[in-house]
């Protein structure tokens, strides 16, 4: 148990002493990635609505797909931040990194095509469950779109200095994908951790180490 809890030790001492730099470039990359597997997901499935297929076939590939793009845009992220902290300041969100914007805006499509698909079926007296697949599959797709165009040419991209960054990072919720809703509200998704518990008994006391993942954070500056 002494030698387990002073390798930790070491390891921990170890990551404390990693560079920004480095840590922000894992961020970037995973978060990227996440999302871009996310949006490939949306879209094969906006794909298998639009072409009224139960066949998993375009879900597969979107998931493939997004997952490159991801790893891509990741790159991307990377090269031209050299490593640092990012924020990426769309029309409608910021986030920490390229691919969130392009992401949200998928979501914003498909809402928007799910209402506008709706409210035509309940013109046209049909049925309404048709207006809301092809409605949200046909947004979807808008919006991704869109949320390219958003991120890589309208957005705005600020590599704040370092004193910055650190600052920003506290007040963000944390997450591998961060998600800025104002000033004062974040939004944090994915974000592992490890939870260290001791069991004692008459003779010995041990120590358990469990892996966690925390779906969603909001942080709330008041």
């Amino acid at each position: 148990m002494r030698i387990i809890s002073y390798l930790l030790f070491c390891l921990a001492l170890l990551i404390s002493g990693t560079k920004i730099s480095k840590a922000q470039t894992i961020e970037l990359l995973a978060g990227n990635t996440l999302n871009g597997t996310v949006n490939g997901t949306l879209l094969g499935g906006a794909t298998m609505a639009l072409t009224n297929n139960s066949d998993f076939g375009p879900l597969r590939v979107g998931v493939g797909f997004g997952t490159l793009y991801g790893i891509g845009v990741g790159t991307y992220d990377v090269i031209s931040s050299n490593g640092q902290h990012l924020l990426v300041s769309g029309m409608f969100n910021d986030g920490n990194n390229t691919s969130i914007i392009a992401l949200l805006d998928t979501f914003y499509g498909a809402a928007a095509g799910a209402i506008v698909g709706t409210s035509i079926m309940l013109i046209a007296e049909e049925p309404i469950i048709d207006g809301l697949k092809y409605g949200s599959a046909t947004g979807a797709w808008i919006g991704f779109g869109v949320g390219v165009i958003d991120a890589f040419i309208l957005s705005e991209r600020i590599t704040p200095s370092a004193s910055f960054s650190a600052a920003k990072s506290r007040n963000m919720a944390n997450g591998l994908v961060g998600i800025h809703l104002n000033e004062k509200t974040s939004l944090g998704l994915l974000s592992p951790s490890l939870i260290s518990t001791y069991q004692i008994d008459a003779l010995n006391v041990n120590q358990k180490i469990t892996p966690t993942v925390q779906v969603l954070n909001l942080r709330l500056n008041l």
